[in-house]
Order: structure tokens, then C-alpha cells, then sequence
């Protein structure tokens, strides 16, 4: 039996249900509803316990009781394999650790406030298939709605660097993000595939007129394209950029989101003798 959706959570219900059905072995319209309501009542109750005990083991305190619960959604949530709710409990050590050192040198960082923007810099996965947007957009609402302050906001928002970064705890909560999600073991996949996804983004952009060059960065989830100056103007670069993006929507497969740049530009040197 497969079960799929978009929602982890319902596949969760719909596993642990159909676990329960067959054991029973009564298996008709009536039973299937009295289990799925059983297990969505435990599955609730598990989801606040895991949401309790990450913000407990973070020493995170003061959380609205709904990001809480939306903290432990995550624990059913994965990205390319990884396990988001472990995951943001490693950058938010990473991100704490980062800002006690720097404190160190006097500059005057909170390791507790980068705590919190590391744990909850995520917290948008857990509704994205519900919402339209990314999960930073999503999770920078949700957090500015539940009165977080605007560090917390702002990392949440600006950590795949989608906004000009305006407090510190942003940047070492990226930093922490990319050292917990480049670690060995921390993604399931293969060098093989990891090059052949890198090499089919460059092909892709490079078919197009007017590209010179293009380089996969940040392990695939960025593409840098130099246009020519010569055979392009900014109009085309511009429509380049969107049929490059359109392109990876339509042949490709990926996780997340891929965020396509253009380059144009036009240099001239002279030699004075």
C-alpha cells in the first residue's frame, strides 16, 4: 500500500490507520472513522510533545503556543532527506555558538535571541503545502504574526538570502543552515547524482541564446548565468532569466527552490603607453 500527499502529517494519520485497521481486521466504513479520529488525536497530542521538547532542548523560551505545535509538525516534514525539526535544532546550537563567540569579541551578540532565530528559520516548512509562496516568506509571516521580534522575522525571511540582510543573527543563522545542511551523512545522495542534477542546470541554461556561461552554486539551489554583452540588452537578459526558470520547472525535478541570476555586463581596457 503507498501512501502519498502533500501533507505529511495526513500521510502519518493515513500510515498509523491503516496499521490499526488491518490489526484489528474489522474493516468497514464506521471502524475506518473511529480509528482515523483515534490517531489524529494522538498524532495532535505527539506534535505538541515534539514542539514542547525542541523548544525545551533549545532553552527557547516564550513561544506562542501555535508556533510550538507548528515546531512540531516538522518532525514529519523532510527536505532532500534531512529531518527538518533535527535540523533546526542543529542551527539553532550553531547559530547560539556562533553568536556567543563573536560576543566574545565584544561586539555584543545574544546567544539566546540567535537560539531562537535558528529553531524557528524553518518554521514555514510546516505549512508550505498548504500556503502559497517559499517556506521563508511563509515562515516570516507566521512568526511577525505571532509577535516575534524582527531579528527573529528577518532571519526567517532572509536566510537563502532573498533580501538584503539587515541584523547579524540573518547571517549566522545561514551560516549555520549551510554547515548543518552540507554535513556529511546530512543529505541522502549520491556524488553521482549530486553532479549529474549540478551539470543538467548548467546544460539547461547554456541552450539558451545569448549565454556564455553558467555555474550551479550552493549545491544546485542557485544558478549564476553570464549573458553576453554583445548579443544581449537588458530586456533580453531579463527574459532569459524567466526562460531559464520556467525551463527547470518543466524538466526538472528538485527539492525546494532554484534561484536563477543574470549577469550582463560590458567591460572596456585601454592601454596608456
Amino acid at each position: 500500500v503507498i501512501v502519498s500527499g502533500f501533507d505529511p502529517v495526513r500521510r502519518e494519520i493515513a500510515r498509523q490507520s491503516l496499521d490499526k485497521l488491518i490489526a484489528d481486521g474489522r474493516i468497514h466504513p464506521t471502524r475506518i472513522e473511529e480509528i482515523v479520529a483515534e490517531t489524529k488525536t494522538e498524532i495532535e497530542q505527539f506534535i505538541r510533545t515534539k514542539g514542547e521538547e525542541a523548544v525545551q532542548e533549545a532553552d527557547v523560551g516564550g513561544l506562542h503556543e501555535r508556533l510550538t505545535y507548528m515546531l512540531g509538525r516538522l518532525h514529519f516534514r523532510t527536505s532532500s532527506s534531512q529531518h527538518v525539526l533535527r535540523h533546526s535544532m542543529d542551527v539553532a546550537y550553531g547559530s547560539g555558538m556562533l553568536a556567543e563567540m563573536i560576543r566574545m569579541d565584544e561586539i555584543g551578540l545574544n546567544g539566546m535571541l540567535a537560539r531562537r532565530c535558528g529553531l524557528l528559520h524553518d518554521i514555514g516548512k510546516a505549512a508550505d503545502h498548504e500556503m502559497e509562496g517559499g517556506h521563508p516568506k511563509i515562515g516570516a509571516d507566521m512568526l511577525k504574526r505571532h509577535g516575534e521580534s524582527p531579528e527573529v522575522v528577518h532571519a526567517a525571511f532572509g536566510h537563502h538570502d532573498e533580501i538584503i540582510t539587515e541584523y547579524p543573527y540573518t547571517m549566522l543563522v545561514a551560516t549555520a543552515d549551510a554547515c548543518s545542511a552540507s554535513r556529511p551523512g546530512a543529505r541522502r545522495e549520491t556524488l553521482e547524482r549530486y553532479i549529474k542534477r549540478m551539470e543538467e542546470l548548467e546544460t539547461i541554461a547554456g541552450g539558451f541564446p545569448g549565454v556564455e556561461q553558467a555555474f550551479a552554486i550552493q549545491a544546485g539551489r542557485e544558478l549564476r548565468v553570464i549573458a553576453s554583452s554583445k548579443d544581449t540588452d537588458d530586456a533580453k537578459a531579463s527574459k532569459i532569466c524567466r526562460d531559464i526558470a520556467k525551463a527547470f520547472e518543466e524538466q526538472l525535478t528538485y527539492p525546494g527552490e532554484i534561484k536563477v541570476t543574470v549577469v550582463r555586463e560590458s567591460r572596456f581596457t585601454e592601454m596608456a603607453r
